[in-house]
């Protein structure tokens, strides 16, 4: 990771004031890397005392990386986390919880030899973390890293018909919940009450329809591209990758719409009035997040802080066991972060 200007340095140590100055090192502007190589400073301690030199740094950055902090279990992490934001989200349905915390996730539970692609948390639900925290109690022992994309950087290098088509039309996840087939409607919304379920989606304005062997069909309207609600700036926002089926391998894409056909696919993505997006548009957008992407290999102890406007994540295929967990705070609303014109 390449060094940065004594100007950034000196402007993020300047709110470093409980530390050995010496003992602190920061590299790197996508992530910021914030690396200690003493044993004085206790992170969660500074954090809190810190916590506005923090969420200003973050917005500048996008991203920062906290690494030689002594970090080695899930309390330690979570010690870090509350003392920059208390009220941690306790209600994701997308990922499994850990038993020693309610409000710390295990990561996504994926094939380890498959890709998990590039996306903005829960931004196909109406309302999402603005902060994203991840920690690694254990690196794989090949591969595994956490690549993140600068979402203003993608922007600004998608050309401005395509922004102004995304701004008008905005994009729609289908997701059909399949028993048996990744994670449950009633895991994801934690009960296995119809009604609770209608209700949520009325409020959260989400089309649903129950289908045969107690299956759902969910649809919503989601922005694919945003404004950031501090900063005012534009980004990319959206989880194309991860919903669209031309991003499955071939095999496993030709198999599930022998199943079940388009309309009962697991998951897929539309333009916001349920036509297709074009296969130029994914190839723009694709390269938008190529030349906007960087990458660096976990270490032990490393907590990783996005803000998940600024930065959007993916995961490396990995070998061996790979432990990272994650908090999520600040929710925000979609309703709230639509652009009017860019």
């Amino acid at each position: 990771m390449s060094n940065n200007s004594a100007t950034v340095n000196l402007e993020i140590l300047s709110a470093f004031k409980s530390a050995n100055k010496n003992s602190w090192r920061l590299e790197q502007i996508f992530p910021l890397v914030v690396s200690y190589d003493g044993n004085e400073i206790d992170l969660a301690i500074w954090a809190k005392n810190n916590r506005k030199s923090i969420e200003k740094t973050l917005l500048k950055h996008g991203a920062i990386l906290f690494r030689g902090f002594n970090i080695s279990s899930v309390s330690d992490f979570e010690n870090v986390v509350v003392s920059i934001c208390p009220n941690l989200f306790s209600e994701y349905g997308d990922l499994p919880r850990i038993a020693e915390s309610r409000k710390i996730y295990q990561s996504t539970p994926y094939p380890a030899d498959r890709a998990i692609l590039i996306h903005n948390e829960s931004s196909h639900l109406y309302c999402f973390p603005l902060n994203i925290w991840f920690c690694c109690l254990q690196p794989a022992s090949q591969g595994g890293a956490t690549p993140i994309v600068d979402c203003r950087k993608a922007y600004r290098l998608i050309n401005k018909k395509l922004q102004a088509r995304l701004i008008e039309k905005k994009i729609m996840y289908v997701r059909n919940f399949i028993q048996g087939l990744d994670v449950s409607w009633q895991t994801f919304f934690q009960t296995t009450d119809k009604s609770m379920v209608e209700d949520y989606c009325r409020r959260a304005d989400i089309d649903f329809e129950w289908g045969k062997q107690n299956n759902l069909t969910t649809r919503q309207v989601r922005p694919a591209i945003a404004i950031h609600p501090i900063t005012n700036e534009p980004v990319v926002f959206n989880q194309i990758q991860l919903y669209h089926m031309a991003y499955l391998e071939s095999e496993i894409k030709e198999s599930l719409l022998s199943i079940f056909g388009e309309d009962r696919f697991p998951r897929n993505v539309y333009y916001g009035d349920g036509t297709p997006i074009e296969d130029s548009v994914l190839e723009e957008i694709n390269q938008a997040y190529r030349e906007s992407q960087t990458s660096f290999p976990w270490e032990k102890g490393d907590i990783l802080m996005l803000d998940n406007m600024l930065a959007a994540h993916g995961r490396s295929p990995y070998v061996g066991k790979r432990q990272i967990r994650v908090a999520m705070g600040e929710m925000r609303y979609s309703k709230d972060i639509l652009p009017s014109a860019v």
